[in-house]
């Protein structure tokens, strides 16, 4: 049967545009009228970093908190906007808008928070934020990501297969073979991204022990965002393609393999998101939703990886799998 998948009609993808959109113009419309408010109020610099007791121990000066703050609105929303409009029927689309959401929300927070403690204040210095008014930033994010989720609607039913049967490859005794595939997300790419260009920003307009964590935070989602599949006589193993990280993700010998198959993995749906992710008995490394290899392992457990021709690498995986039992029989 052949397998039939839904696309959004064009007012839907156009729909979920705007609401995409959407929290990032508020916050800039919110953001500006606050401005306006307190322009004339505000010391220079301002106190634009605070301890987890509430003490400022960073100061900008208010032209650079401005460009900063736009640079880092415009840049989400980009990225959010951008991957709305390149696939609008995919699966994700849903989360993305959500995680749009949160972040135009604790952008706005954070400036308006600033704002407002830095009006009318005399000594920089003294300037003080609340420990609970820093930490309301997560709920604030959390529920801008609910309502986010909750106006993007329903995924697109993507199309229906069955799950693979399990297979082996017809190589002779003496042969070997391989199989690689690269495997890409352009959500990852975009964080990653921006991760980058904020963190330089934040470093070179504010200070460096804000954009260190952002840095840090690029360096784990980039090379997370290309990996390569290699199936071969040592087995399963995913790298990063990025040239400057010199790693290996994971390698599952063929020892380890009981049994390799196919079928379709939802990500969010299964493991809650993107990138390397780790449930109960389960792991596995899903970059979409989508075509993927399922690894049963000798302990019980299983790891799964999305990726294209999965039924081809299960197949190779089991004869190599076949191939270590019988050579550890005899």
């Amino acid at each position: 049967m052949k397998s039939v998948s839904r696309a959004l009609p064009p007012s839907a993808g156009r729909r979920r545009a705007v609401v995409a959109a959407g929290p990032f113009l508020v916050v800039l419309l919110v953001s500006a009228g606050i401005w306006t408010t307190v322009w004339g109020r505000l010391p220079d610099p301002l106190a634009t970093h605070f301890r987890a007791a509430g003490r400022a121990d960073g100061f900008t000066s208010a032209e650079g908190f401005a460009a900063v703050s736009l640079a880092l609105l415009l840049l989400f929303g980009a990225a959010v906007g951008s991957f709305v409009q390149l696939r609008p029927d995919a699966p994700e689309v849903p989360w993305v808008i959500a995680l749009g959401y949160a972040l135009a929300a604790v952008c706005g927070y954070a400036v308006c928070v600033t704002l407002l403690s830095n009006a009318d204040v005399a000594d920089v210095s003294a300037v003080r934020v609340s420990p609970w008014v820093l930490a309301l930033s997560l709920p604030v994010a959390l529920l801008a990501g609910a309502l986010g989720r909750l106006l993007a609607g329903a995924a697109p039913a993507g199309p229906h297969r069955p799950r693979g049967a399990v297979s082996r490859l017809d190589l002779p005794p003496a042969e070997t073979a391989g199989w690689s595939r690269t495997i890409s997300s352009r959500p990852l790419f975009a964080l990653g991204g921006l991760l980058l260009g904020a963190g330089l920003l934040v470093g070179l307009l504010a200070d460096w022990v804000g954009g260190v964590g952002l840095l840090f935070g690029a360096a784990v989602t980039l090379p997370m965002a290309s990996v390569r599949v290699t199936v071969d006589r040592r087995g399963l193993t995913l790298s990063p393609t990025l040239p400057a990280a010199r790693c290996r993700f994971r390698r599952i010998t063929p020892d380890r393999i009981a049994e390799a198959g196919s079928r379709r993995i939802a990500c969010f749906a299964e493991f809650g998101g993107w990138g390397y992710r780790i449930r109960a008995g389960r792991s596995g490394f899903v970059l979409r939703s989508g075509e993927g290899m399922v690894v049963r392992l000798t302990n019980g457990r299983e790891f799964v990886v999305t990726v294209d021709d999965a039924a081809t690498a299960a197949a190779l995986l089991n004869t190599y799998a076949d191939r270590a039992r019988s050579h550890q029989g005899g």
